[in-house]
């Protein structure tokens, strides 16, 4: 082979290989190619995905991600291989040496429960475990070293300990191990209609597996990431089956609350009398407890005491599941550093925290054990295909004036309540007049106005549960095709045969808002009808601006976003 060929060769190797690795720790994915799925798979493993729009996917390395990567067992020379595998170009030098150093990092402190029950930190290197002491973050939790290579850690200080330390860079690996937990027997249901027993979807088993791990030390505790609609539920119900374990369920409202009841009533043999509801209507401790955030975090004044609390130690839990753990409330991130002898697991579809408390949910309540992107199961049929407009209307004049004068916070409230949005919701539900409508909201004096403009049933933090829950059946069933919620239907709520949602008003810029409303029309269509996810927003407004960032975190999974204005629809 002459030089020509050689080059040429080599030329065409490169423009196959679909990465560009940058020494600012960004990695630039391109999707049209071969090699594109496999290196997205490769990537998701140890680099957090930045954003997905049509043509350039971008990733970044980050010390919580390599760190996650290392406790899913990855090396840094697997790492390092497949960079090198797929990048189009040379990888920078200062990319190894950070993969190397940051893997490094996850596993040389250890953790592990001595026979006499003695809680101890383990490193192979005396001046490490000098240089430890003399932090003062750590010194609250321990009580020094017997022999240069261990530091007693004080009694049910675990998780305070791990946070403390991943906070200045060294994240621990923890293997002082669980309890069990009371047994609690139960079988995956028979399904009526097959007579077969419900069985979970593949990846819903393999994010089980993940967790799990064989029951060793190196499984038990962490977050399962899956989009809205794939059914995190199920892999809760997967985990408690594999365990056989008295579980505890911490999820967002008591609607969410219901539909685990329902969901673990219809899919396993557990009885009615063996599920407990903990909430503000009841307060029933069983074998398996549903409980929300919002009864866990109460009290009667702002420095007393949280009244339920004891409900941690009332039962003997071999399981916590944290549903939605990235609205995580911190009190309860604060009781969960006194629970690390109990199996944790985290659900979410993003482990993006808008108080950018990524890391105390890597140290509390795990490491990620499994995540696969929405793209990735839209492909598979397992989600809705889905298609996200924004649609700019003008203010009138009159509102113009008042948006002028109004404060910051005013400002947002005319713009967002903007009297035009309501003349497209109805062209917008003339035009889906055989769909099945959500109008979500944030102003419940908007939503009211709405409601009876449409003579449509409403939801609110008001509404009564039996009255929610018989309203959310209603739609279910296509006896009710529009209905409008305010924001309690952000999370948790089973509506799968919603197909087009109308977002009039917003919180500011949020990304787990944009994601949980996008995520209430994600659920498989019969035929695979497409989902339309419209957003109202003012023109040359703030919530032009802050819609901007809602925007993004669309188009960054992928989305197609298309920008219209009121006139045009």
């Amino acid at each position: 082979m002459n030089m020509v060929d050689f080059l040429s060769m080599t030329t065409l190797e490169a423009n196959v290989k679909p990465v560009i690795v940058q020494s600012d720790r960004s990695i630039l994915l391109e999707t049209d190619g071969p090699n594109f799925e496999a290196a997205r798979d490769s990537l998701a493993s140890f680099a957090e995905l930045v954003k997905s729009p049509e043509h350039i996917h971008t990733y970044r390395i980050t010390p919580l991600s390599l760190w996650n990567a290392a406790a899913a067992g990855m090396t840094a020379q697997q790492i390092v291989d497949l960079l090198f595998q797929y990048s189009k170009y040379e990888v920078p030098q200062n990319i190894i040496v950070d993969v190397h150093d940051n893997v490094a990092r996850y596993g040389k402190l250890k953790l592990f429960k001595r026979e006499d029950g003695t809680l101890v930190l383990y490193a192979d290197d005396p001046v490490f475990i000098m240089e430890l002491l003399g932090q003062r973050a750590l010194q609250p939790f321990v009580t020094g070293s017997p022999d240069g290579k261990h530091i007693f850690v004080k009694p049910n200080e675990r998780g305070n300990v791990k946070c403390a330390l991943i906070k200045i860079g060294y994240p621990v690996e923890d293997l002082a191990g669980y309890v069990d937990g009371a047994p609690l027997q139960l079988s995956l249901r028979e399904s009526a209609l097959t007579g077969r027993a419900f069985g979970l979807r593949k990846y819903q088993r393999e994010a089980v597996d993940a967790f799990y791990l064989n029951g060793s030390n190196q499984g038990g505790s962490g977050v399962v990431v899956l989009p809205c609609g794939a059914g995190k539920t199920v892999v809760g119900i997967g985990a408690v089956h594999k365990l056989q374990t008295q579980t505890l369920v911490l999820t967002t409202n008591t609607v969410a609350l219901r539909q685990w009841k329902n969901e673990l009533l219809d899919k396993t043999t557990l009885t009615d009398e063996q599920i407990g509801e903990y909430s503000g209507d009841s307060k029933e401790i069983r074998p398996v407890t549903i409980a929300t955030y919002q009864v866990l975090t109460y009290r009667k004044a702002k420095d007393s005491p949280f009244v339920h609390f004891s409900l941690f130690d009332e039962a003997n839990w071999g399981l916590i599941i944290y549903d939605e753990v990235h609205l995580l409330p911190a009190p309860v991130f604060r009781a969960t550093a006194s629970l690390q002898a109990r199996r944790r697991m985290g659900l979410t579809a993003t482990l993006v925290r808008e108080d950018a408390r990524e890391d105390d949910v890597f140290s509390l309540i795990g490491p990620k054990k499994y995540d696969v992107p929405w793209k990735v199961l839209e492909k598979q049929g397992w989600i809705a295909q889905a298609v996200c407009g924004e649609i700019r209307a003008p203010l009138p004049p009159e509102e113009r004036y008042r948006y002028a004068i109004s404060d910051k916070r005013g400002k947002f409230r005319v713009a967002s309540t903007n009297p035009v949005k309501d003349a497209i919701c109805e062209r917008l539900i003339a035009k889906h007049k055989d769909d099945n409508i959500l109008i979500i909201g944030q102003y419940l004096d908007q939503l009211k106005i709405l409601a009876k403009r449409f003579k449509a049933p409403i939801i609110t933090g008001r509404t009564a549960n039996r009255e929610r829950e018989e309203l959310y059946g209603a739609f279910r069933e296509g006896k009710v095709k529009l209905l409008i919620v305010s924001k309690v239907a952000n999370f948790a709520i089973d509506l799968p045969d919603a197909n087009v949602a109308i977002q009039v008003s917003g919180t500011f810029g949020s990304r787990q808002e944009e994601a949980q409303r996008l995520g209430r029309i994600l659920r498989p269509k019969s035929e695979g009808t497409v989902a339309r996810f419209y957003s109202l927003v003012s023109r040359d407004t703030c919530d032009q601006d802050y819609s901007v960032k809602r925007q993004l975190f669309l188009t960054e999974q992928g989305y197609r976003y298309e920008i219209l204005n009121a006139e045009d629809v």
